[in-house]
């Protein structure tokens, strides 16, 4: 927990091995940040090389969950792979996208 959101750093790769363990790590973010009572998660992107298909639809999941659980969810640092991927996907519509965590955490709900 940092100021007023769950961060979760994301690191290396999210695809067909990885997938099930990135969607564990949001749900428990969400459910903490709902416990708490600090309504946000954000999802640092700074470390994460790639994301295929299936960690998209995680996020899909994620962002599903959030909403029903009272908690917003945004993307942070994404580098140029992933800024062009969430892009294609239009997940950049889906989503607050920040430069930094800092200013994702300077945004208010």
């Amino acid at each position: 927990c940092r100021d007023s959101a769950v961060v979760v750093a994301v690191r290396g790769r999210v695809d067909e091995s990885s997938w099930a363990a990135f969607g564990d790590g949001l749900g428990q973010a969400i459910e903490q940040a709902r416990q708490s009572g600090l309504g946000r998660v954000v999802i640092d992107l700074a470390g994460l090389e790639y994301m295929s298909s299936r960690g998209l639809r995680v996020l899909t999941i994620a962002k599903r969950q959030g909403e029903e659980a009272g908690v917003a969810l945004s993307l942070a640092s994404p580098n140029e792979v992933m800024r062009e991927i969430l892009a294609i996907s239009r997940y950049d519509k889906l989503f607050s996208i920040t430069e930094t965590v800092e200013s994702a955490l300077e945004v208010r709900r």
